[in-house]
């Protein structure tokens, strides 16, 4: 163990960074936190968007019809360089000395996610692969980065995903009180936590789509000149067309019971055309269409919680760019009329910031030595330690 990982390691209270760059693609959320044992502060934070030429390319590298292997290897490097410029602007801008900071959590950008097992030979494999090279990170921050926390829970037989249950745990159980929190990012995922309850008590999974066909809508309707539906107005003014929508509550991936996560490969472009192409030719305008699958999500997390919760939570806590979609949150009040609604800005970490405050903690029970992944989430045979250590 190198001394500043030993030296992090023994610290009572620590300044990390966490990184977030989601589903969606849109760009890298910085949070600068500190932690002291399970007290955590946001001290800052920002989300830095990605040029559109450069989203671009990070679109097509999670598609297998036009990721290419060289693009791969060098967007790799491209985006361990946006990130650690990302974490030098924020300690400029928000006045914190980049030397205060111990250590950087970076969850990578995932540009493939394979949860369902692929033979070879007498071997079952699941895979995932995350880019954004943690030792640029280092390397140009002077900073301990830990990265590439999902391959371990898969190496333990669990899915990799979803692995913010931990970061929940910590900052929202309550005694008594069932809560969830309600991530609805690309795609949306739960965390349930019963009153009073342990780690090995915690149930999470994906819930199926988030704002991923809805921005993917959204493109398609103004030929790629917006990205998403702000605040929710499109689809505030269209009618949801119930035969379109039953059609794709159906989908395999809403009817399995957990553990399970999805991504890209099941509700991506090809999703998002395959059921635009079905609307149009039922005469829908875009405002429906909109409409429709922005009810798709909603209904779907509804649904996942009739199935496959224990109970009905007390509290639901959202947090992710869904959360800022009036319509969605008011189709979801509908749906569960009998939970309350809350936001994790009502426990002091804004909407935006809180997948990034999530990996600052993975990477504090990493240094620690400390089991950071939920067994009973992702599916892994036990409990481990995520994530791979770049020393300063």
């Amino acid at each position: 163990m190198s001394g500043q990982i030993a030296e992090n390691a023994s610290k009572g209270t620590m300044r990390i960074v966490g990184l977030m760059s989601g589903t969606s693609a849109d760009g890298v959320d910085v949070a600068i936190v500190d932690i002291a044992e399970r007290e955590v502060q946001l001290r800052a934070f920002e989300m830095f968007s990605y040029p559109l030429a450069l989203r671009g390319e990070i679109l097509r590298l999670c598609r297998p019809e036009s990721a290419r292997l060289d693009n791969i290897c060098h967007y790799n490097f491209v985006l361990g360089e946006v990130f650690a410029d990302a974490i030098v602007k924020l300690c400029s801008k928000s006045g914190i000395s980049l030397g205060s900071i111990d250590l950087i959590g970076s969850h990578g950008q995932t540009i493939y996610h394979s949860p369902r097992q692929r033979r070879h030979g007498r071997k079952a494999i699941r895979s995932t692969l995350q880019i954004g090279e943690p030792s640029v990170i280092a390397q140009r921050t002077g900073i301990t980065t830990v990265a590439d926390f999902r391959p371990r829970d898969i190496a333990a037989g669990g899915e990799g995903a979803p692995l913010v249950p931990y970061a929940d745990h910590v900052l929202f159980s309550h005694d008594r009180l069932v809560r969830t929190v309600q991530n609805i990012g690309g795609i949306a995922n739960v965390t349930f936590l019963p009153g009073g309850c342990k780690s090995d008590e915690i149930l999470a999974f994906d819930t199926g789509p988030g704002n991923m066909v809805v921005d993917g809508m959204i493109r398609l309707a103004t030929d790629g000149k917006q990205n998403f539906d702000r605040g929710g107005k499109m689809a505030a003014r269209g009618i949801v067309d119930n035969k379109l929508l039953g059609e794709m509550l159906q989908h395999p991936f809403l009817r399995r019971r957990p553990p399970k996560s999805t991504g890209r490969e099941e509700f991506g472009a090809a999703f998002a055309e395959r059921i635009r192409r079905r609307a149009v030719k039922k005469g829908l305008p875009d405002t429906d269409i909109v409409a429709t699958v922005t009810a798709l999500t909603a209904q779907s997390i509804a649904q996942a919680y009739r199935q496959f919760l224990p109970v009905m939570p007390d509290e639901m806590i959202l947090c992710g760019g869904g959360a800022h979609n009036s319509t969605l949150v008011e189709m979801l009040r509908g749906e569960l009329a009998d939970v309350k609604m809350l936001s994790t800005g009502d426990f002091g970490i804004s909407v935006d910031a809180k997948e990034a405050v999530s990996f600052a903690i993975l990477a504090w029970a990493t240094i620690k030595g400390m089991a950071n992944n939920v067994p009973g989430a992702t599916g892994a045979s036990q409990p481990v330690v995520l994530g791979k250590i770049v020393p300063a």
